[in-house]
């Protein structure tokens, strides 16, 4: 039985993807692809099915059997719908202890503190469960949104990573923030 994270109050919890959730990512996908193509990678038209939604949680499934990263859903506690995702990844052990963390959220739900309440688990999760010292995320630089969300959730900026990821095509400037464990006392 996999494990789930539960914030009652704001009606969500967080639970492992499996490859019977590649449906539903997929729809996630599919019903945010425009809104959200300004913040992502360049995307080919094979991603959006079903095949490469499941690869995609295969390989994140495997990433968690090598401690390498990890892959959660955020669903609403009622209806138990996928409405975003939230993930560790890029995972380092010995003398750094830290990743990388990254997320994304319905357009539909967003404003509603769904993600603000998902980060907050997770924190917990990768300070206590896996024993991290710091989680770190770049946001492009007019995202303020998500800017916000970290913020909220404690982390500190600490500077522009120029050129940094590929959005749509074009290396993009991040702003980085971070938290550390002693921060989240």
């Amino acid at each position: 039985m996999p494990m789930s994270l539960y914030n009652t109050p704001q009606g969500i919890f967080l639970r492992p993807l499996s490859l019977e959730d590649g449906e539903a990512l997929l729809a996630l996908r599919l019903r945010n692809r425009d809104s959200h193509a300004p913040y992502e990678p360049l995307y080919e038209d094979s991603f959006f099915t079903l095949e490469k939604q499941q690869d995609f949680i295969r390989q994140r499934l495997r990433h968690a059997e090598e401690d390498r990263g990890y892959l959660f859903g955020i669903f609403l506690l009622k209806q138990e719908h996928l409405i975003g995702y939230i993930s560790i990844s890029n995972l380092v052990r010995g003398v750094g202890q830290f990743a990388d963390v990254g997320y994304m959220m319905d357009q539909q739900e967003q404003g509603k503190g769904h993600m603000t309440a998902a980060l907050k688990l997770i924190i917990q999760y990768a300070f206590r469960a896996l024993s991290l010292h710091r989680l770190q995320a770049g946001t492009l630089l007019h995202n303020d949104r998500s800017q916000r969300v970290l913020k909220k959730c404690g982390f500190q900026p600490e500077g522009i990573a120029r050129k940094l990821v590929q959005i749509q095509g074009e290396w993009q400037d991040h702003q980085m923030f971070a938290i550390l464990a002693e921060d989240n006392v």
